[in-house]
This record gives structure tokens, C-alpha cells and sequence, in this order.
């Protein structure tokens, strides 16, 4: 599971590069800045839960089950999250109203605080 926690937050973490430089040299001339500001904060979120995601796996503290519960809530809340903060962001270049799905980016955001809570206790535990 510590492969898949690791390599999910690489992964995160290279999309989280893409992203933002395509929403900063890509989208510049597209969004104004109030959309870039927004875009960007799914940008921040999406690569400070992937260094997240790659310091539960390599802490050895953590037992397996904790890992795998944060790893979910992580994968779940950063794509809820970041994701729709992306496409809200970028609204008004769609024929679609990424409006009725807004919805899921307090879900997300609920998700990554419960990620980090659970991380909390795991690792405060540990040091019993």
C-alpha cells in the first residue's frame, strides 16, 4: 500500500505542475483574474495533499489500515476538491455549467480536513 500511497502523491504532484502551468501560460490570456486566482487555489490544494499523500506512506508509525483510510479520503478529496475548483474556474470556456456540480467542492474540502484529522490521531497515537 506504501507503493500506491507514494506513487498516487508523484502523480498528484507532476498532474499539480501541468495544471498550473497550463492555467498560468495557457489560461492568461482566456480567464480573468478573479478565474486564475481560483484556478491557481486548486493548484495549491492539489500538490499540498499530494506531499501529503507521499509523507503517510513513508512514516512508518502509521499501521497499514490508517494509511489506506487516509490514502481514500486524500484520493477522493483532492479529485472532489481540486478538480471541481478547475472546472468552475474555467466555466465560462464550456457550453456546459459546471455550476450544478459545485456542489462537491465543500465535499472534497470535508474530505481533505478528515484526511489530515485522521493523520493526526494515527500519528499522536504512535508516540504512546
Amino acid at each position: 500500500m506504501n507503493k500506491t500511497i507514494c506513487l498516487s502523491g508523484i502523480l498528484f504532484g507532476m498532474l499539480s505542475v501541468v495544471i498550473g502551468a497550463f492555467g498560468a501560460h495557457g489560461l492568461e490570456k482566456v480567464l480573468n483574474a478573479e478565474a486564475l486566482q481560483t484556478f491557481e487555489t486548486g493548484v495549491k490544494y492539489q500538490m499540498y495533499h499530494a506531499l501529503l499523500l507521499i509523507l503517510v506512506a513513508v512514516i512508518p508509525k502509521v499501521s497499514a489500515m490508517a494509511k489506506k483510510t487516509i490514502f481514500w479520503l486524500l484520493l477522493i478529496g483532492i479529485i472532489f476538491f481540486s478538480f471541481s475548483i478547475y472546472f468552475l474556474a474555467t466555466n465560462d470556456l464550456t457550453a456546459f455549467d459546471f455550476r450544478t456540480i459545485g456542489f462537491v467542492t465543500p465535499i472534497g474540502g470535508s474530505l481533505l480536513i478528515a484526511a489530515w484529522g485522521v493523520f493526526a490521531y494515527h500519528v499522536y497515537k504512535s508516540f504512546d
